[in-house]
């Protein structure tokens, strides 16, 4: 008998649940695989800069380690760190929020999964605004619902808007919720005060969840935040609102994000946590409060430098013959319309072995992304230039 009967290679993969050997590998990370690490690759595929987490944060991280601060604490964050976010988020925003709704979760990706595990039964639906980041309608497939794309119209400009008439026609009786990220990975849009509106009477009126990722709330040009519905919400409304530390204080790695929640749900997600990772990390946690009360000078720079990559990108790609691209009003991504295109993962693969520069398929963010390439901009300008100028001959 040889060893390979023994122990045929699919024995372990046959006991995987169907549900999640049916997932689909993420499209972003099929190019990115074939370029990710070699050093002749200029990575614009992923969503985020290349300037490091600032060295005030990462003191205080290593201040919080030095004391002790490396136990397990509280589920739903440390007091102090709550209490920050509670008066960071009322500072923004039109309606006060109370630390009693904010949970610290690790991660924003944690943050919207927990979200799920508390709303979701098998067989359940979420209607999500596409194209959208495609990590959002994995996880609603791996807790057994189904995501349904509710795509966003298009202006006469090349940019998008919502469709209210396209979520009625997608609802039904086992729709739990809706999700919607403003503003947007990939698209750059960002939702007005009266879209937020509409959302949000669509969702009372049918007595649905409203999941909202702002995790690009502060990557805006032109005012101080994005519309937000922490600005029109009551507190006991079914509105979760996802955030994170990722972006705008450039702490990707750190996997740290937060939740403002009806009041009543915490005792739900403190639950949920208890069984899932047991809370974040203490000494980051710490740092998160020093980020929230020193960084608002980083979190400009941050924004200044991204509206530099972005008008460099529409500089040098916008006015392309076959490239169709508004100036996006938020966030740190192009996403570029190519005329003729129908293969956009072919292509991008075309494009990392021609051009040596990495960029995403549009067919990986759903309804509406098929035509289209992503390309993240927050970087510097040698790191963005020199791909630009390959990619303008390529698509030129």
């Amino acid at each position: 008998m040889t060893l390979e009967i023994l122990h045929p290679p699919t024995r372990g993969r046959a006991a995987i649940s169907p549900r999640i050997e049916a997932l689909e590998d993420s499209l972003i990370a099929e190019v990115a695989l074939l370029g990710f690490g070699q050093p002749d690759v200029i990575p614009l595929w992923f969503g985020e800069g290349d300037q490091p987490t600032p060295a005030f944060i990462c003191e205080a991280a290593s201040r919080a380690m030095a004391v002790g601060e490396t136990f397990y604490t509280f589920c739903d964050g440390i007091p102090p760190l709550r209490a920050a976010i509670a008066k960071y988020e009322t500072g923004l925003h039109a309606k006060p929020v109370g630390s009693e709704r904010v949970v610290v979760t690790s991660s924003g990706m944690q943050a919207i999964f927990l979200t799920l595990q508390a709303i979701l039964d098998p067989g359940d639906n979420v209607l999500v605004v596409s194209p959208v980041w495609p990590n959002v309608r994995a996880a609603i497939e791996i807790f057994r619902a189904e995501p349904r794309d509710v795509a966003l119209g298009r202006t006469e400009d090349g940019g998008f808007r919502l469709d209210p008439a396209a979520l009625e026609t997608r609802l039904d009786a086992r729709t739990r919720a809706v999700f919607v990220n403003s503003p947007s990975n990939p698209t750059g849009w960002m939702m007005t005060e009266a879209e937020a509106q509409i959302l949000l009477d669509f969702t009372r009126r049918h007595g649905l969840w409203l999941i909202a990722d702002e995790v690009y709330a502060r990557i805006v040009y032109g005012r101080r935040a994005a519309p937000s519905f922490l600005d029109i919400i009551e507190p006991d409304d079914r509105v979760v609102v996802v955030n994170s530390f990722s972006k705008a204080w450039a702490m990707t790695g750190w996997r740290l994000g937060w939740l403002v929640v009806p009041e009543a749900l915490n005792e739900t997600y403190v639950k949920l946590i208890q069984f899932n990772v047991s809370g974040a990390p203490t000494f980051l946690q710490h740092a998160a409060v020093v980020a929230l009360e020193q960084g608002e000078s980083f979190v400009a720079a941050t924004v200044e430098r991204c509206r530099a990559g972005r008008d460099l990108v529409v500089e040098r790609l916008g006015s392309l013959p076959r490239v169709r691209l508004r100036t996006p009003d938020a966030a740190f991504y192009a996403f570029l319309q190519i005329e003729g295109l129908t293969d956009s993962l072919g292509f991008a693969k075309r494009l990392l072995a021609e051009t040596r520069v990495g960029v995403a398929p549009g067919a990986a963010f759903g309804t509406g992304g098929e035509g289209h390439l992503r390309l993240c901009f927050a970087a510097s300008a040698q790191r963005l230039e020199p791909g630009l100028e390959r990619l303008a001959k390529a698509l030129g």
